[in-house]
This record gives C-alpha cells, structure tokens and sequence, in this order.
C-alpha cells in the first residue's frame, strides 16, 4: 500500500482531517511521514490503526480510554477485533430488541393497550416493580418525584415498560464493557453513561436533580434487592454504576 494524503484517508475513513490531526496530536494515531509540503501521509499500518480506533469510538470508547487500550503491551489486533465484533454484535441485538419495542410501542399506542401485572411480570421477569410500590408510596408518597412518576406510569402500555427496560439493558451492557475494558468509575466514558441514565429517570419516571441521582445510587448498593437484580447484569455493576452516578453529580 502506497502512502496515502490526511485528506485521502480522511474521505476512506468517513472523517475530517480536523479528526485525523487531533488523533495526531494526542498520540492515537500518528501519521507515518510528511509529503513535502508538510502535510501528513498514512501507510498501511496507521490505516489499521485508525479503523480499530473507529471500531472503539462506535461502541462508546471514550478517546484515552482507546489510547489506553492500544497501548497496553500484550495488545493484539486479531483478538481486539474478535472483541469488537462481539461488542458490535451484542449492540446490534440490543439496537434491534430497541426498535422491536418501538414498534410495539406505536401498536399499543394506536390500539390503547395497556400494560397488566402479567404483562409487566414477562417484561421485568422476577424483579417485579409492583412489589415495591407500597414501600415507595411510604417513603416518597409527598414528594414531587413520586407523584410526577405515579401520573407519568399509570398510562404506560406494555411496549412502554419493554422500551424502558431495553433502555435500561443497554445503559448495563455499556457499563459491564468499560468494567472488563478496566476504566475507572470516574472516567468521562462512565460518567457520561450515568448521565444517561439520569436522563433516562427524568425522561421516563420524574425530574431527577443529580443530588437525587446521587441518592440513588447510593440506594443501589444499600438496598441488597436493588444491588442483586442490577449485579445480575454483571459482576459488580451495582458498585460501578453508584460510583460512576457519584463522579457524575458531583
């Protein structure tokens, strides 16, 4: 393969040149020569490089944490793609699981169907909500947020609660991959999936502040019902996520 231009590989590879100079500047992909008017040229292996960086960055790799990735020592691209596929396979699923329940959700919507207990068993499986609505309506039941959240949820339909649960499995998923990937709770790639599902309460349940996302969190490590059912997604996630919610408030 011939040296190629920073324009040339930046039209391959779907990105700016303004792209391929940050990579550039922060050492992620650096170009292997200059033409002789100073602009930047890329052989094969920075072409490698730049698709497996590209390959990160589609699943939610946040940049240093792909610089940190790639620079490990024992890196290997065959087996960091084998990964990549996996990752890329097990998002396309959920993608699909997404829009499944969108499209149930407009039926429902359009038919007026709404949500029964059973209904709500099949979707939540063992962790049933119901359970814990007397409980909630005891401890919140004068607040703002249990009430906003009480009128929001009365007229989810089934497709609803499937939508929200998807939303939820993929905030899990994301998280579980920056936990085997090893980044750190209060790196910007988990605080901006805690952010997600802040905005994920607020959007669907009630306004919730980061100091009462922080609550939460808090109450999902505390409260050993809420911290199994969130671990059943992974090892440790209930921690990871209070954590990662705890860097994202504060």
């Amino acid at each position: 393969m011939s040296e190629l231009t920073v324009g040339s590989v930046a039209r391959l590879a779907g990105v700016t040149v303004r792209t391929l100079h940050h990579y550039d500047e922060i050492g992620l992909v650096v170009p292997s020569g200059r033409t002789d008017s100073g602009y930047r040229t890329y052989g094969s292996g920075e072409v490698e490089r730049l698709q497996e960086v590209l390959f990160y960055r589609e699943l939610g790799f946040s940049l240093e944490t792909i610089r940190e990735i790639v620079g490990r020592p024992g890196y290997h691209r065959e087996a960091a793609l084998l990964q990549q596929r996996e990752m890329l396979e097990e998002k396309a699923d959920r993608l699909l699981g997404m829009v499944d329940a969108i499209d149930r959700a407009m039926l429902a919507q359009r038919t007026g169907v709404r949500m029964s207990s059973e209904d709500m068993l099949e979707v939540f499986g063992d962790f049933d909500p119901k359970e814990y609505e007397q409980e909630a309506k005891e401890r919140w039941g004068d607040t703002d947020a249990y009430k906003q959240s009480a009128q929001r949820t009365a007229g989810y339909t089934k497709a609803d609660w499937e939508t929200i649960k998807a939303e939820v499995d993929d905030i899990y998923a994301r998280l579980v991959d920056l936990m085997a990937a090893g980044t750190p709770a209060d790196d910007p790639a988990a605080t901006a999936i805690a952010e997600e599902h802040r905005a994920h309460i607020s959007n669907w349940f009630y306004d919730c502040s980061p100091a009462i996302h922080a609550g939460l969190g808090q109450m999902y490590v505390a409260d050993v019902r809420f911290k199994e059912n969130i671990d059943k997604s992974g090892a440790g996630l209930a921690e990871y996520l209070a954590a990662a919610i705890a860097a994202n408030s504060a």
